[in-house]
């Protein structure tokens, strides 16, 4: 059983029910806030990432390799029954919620619609902070499945995450205080992120959608994450052939479509 959700420090389990964030444990510990912990801050790099202990869930998918497999044993078929209500915490929101949560160094992080980011301590349920980038509410017109988000991503001590309306931010993960932010698409086109980013070698990956709304061109760009520079953008489908093509493989690409699929995506 030890594949359920994220299994995080002191044989628990995390998952996003409804509007709220549930933990059990096999020790019930009451109502949120009520034990004192103080999470310790170390650095995360690609090794760390990489040789995640069992008691973190460091990247989206766990490590690099994503399998989303937990190495705890302690919660298995015999001591399922023993599992009681650690904390809670409900999210101020009515849309939907879909982040799989980030957890270093004893807090856990997540997201939440229209691309709201909170911090929990792990072990006592405690909201450290909670972060608003503020996106524009017409924006969710763009956003084919509700203003969803779904995690973030860590590296050294930022936090990195997308928004709904384009845009990559960068937090500090001890407070919650912005560090940089910068647009990842053209915002005039039906551009969204919802997805988790990635972290590897100072590089945030980022990708986009909205090509099912048409006049939209995917791409996957990276970013340093000292400073949000632009380092490179691999776009992932070919562009309107009346503008040429960037490189011999988007025009080997652009063969295999058909009909005007620069417009319809």
């Amino acid at each position: 059983m030890s594949t359920i959700s994220n299994l995080i420090r002191e044989i628990a389990v995390i998952s996003a029910i409804s509007l709220s964030l549930v933990l059990f444990s096999q020790y019930g510990h009451g109502k949120p806030g009520d034990r004192e912990h103080r999470p310790i801050y170390s650095p995360v790099d690609g090794n760390r990432i990489t040789a995640a202990s069992s008691d973190e869930w460091l990247s989206h998918g766990r490590t690099y390799s994503e399998q989303r497999f937990s190495p705890l044993n302690q919660i298995n078929e015999a001591t399922i029954p023993n599992l009681k209500l650690a904390w809670w915490a409900d999210l101020p929101t009515t849309r939907g919620i879909e982040a799989t949560p980030i957890v270093v160094d004893g807090v856990m992080f997540t997201t939440g619609s229209w691309s709201m980011v909170y911090a929990y301590d792990a072990v006592s349920g405690k909201e450290l902070w909670r972060f608003d980038p503020k996106v524009p509410r017409l924006d969710g017109a763009k956003a084919c499945c509700d203003v969803v988000n779904r995690g973030v991503a860590v590296w050294g001590d930022r936090l990195f995450f997308g928004t709904i309306d384009g845009r990559l931010i960068a937090l500090d993960r001890r407070s919650g205080k912005e560090i940089w932010q910068t647009v990842t698409v053209d915002q005039t086109l039906n551009y969204t992120i919802t997805g988790a980013p990635r972290v590897a070698e100072g590089k945030v990956l980022i990708g986009n959608g909205g090509a099912d709304m048409g006049h939209v061109r995917g791409y996957v760009s990276a970013y340093d994450v000292s400073n949000g520079s632009l380092l490179w953008r691999f776009y992932t489908v070919p562009g309107d052939p009346s503008k040429g093509y960037s490189d011999p493989a988007m025009r080997m690409a652009a063969d295999t479509w058909k009909s005007e699929w620069w417009k319809l995506g």
